[in-house]
């Protein structure tokens, strides 16, 4: 079973992230900031993150660039998902390390669909 880290402030979105991707046989781990989500990710990688972009102690692109400057790891599949929806903050995550992006509000059928994009499912 894969799992997928998701990052996010507002418990609403973890939870409503959390049934959907359940749904779709991932095995869920949450952080509600994006340091709590580096931490999840030093103790244990999972195979995708889910990430917010605005949140407390450390915004979902500071968590990004930190992930993917960690050395000697299998890393994630990082799908931002946030109501960030100009160009200059999309082009910003595709350069941090992002491989997907998605828009707040989301449903079963986008996360589908961007997983099943990035070849996760």
């Amino acid at each position: 079973m894969k799992t997928c880290l998701v990052v996010d402030d507002s418990k609403v979105v973890r939870m409503v992230a959390r049934k959907i991707l359940e749904g779709l046989n991932f095995q869920i781990q949450e952080a509600e900031d994006g340091q709590k989500a580096l931490d999840s990710c030093i103790n244990s990688m999972p195979d995708a993150v889910l990430l917010d972009w605005n949140m407390p102690v450390k915004d979902g692109l500071e968590f990004l660039k930190d992930l993917r400057a960690l050395q000697g790891v299998e890393q994630p599949i990082v799908v931002f998902c946030t109501t960030e929806n100009d160009m200059q903050h999309i082009q910003q995550a595709i350069a941090a390390g992002a491989n997907e992006y998605i828009m707040k509000p989301f449903d079963s059928d986008i996360i589908e669909s961007k997983f099943t994009q990035v070849g996760l499912l």
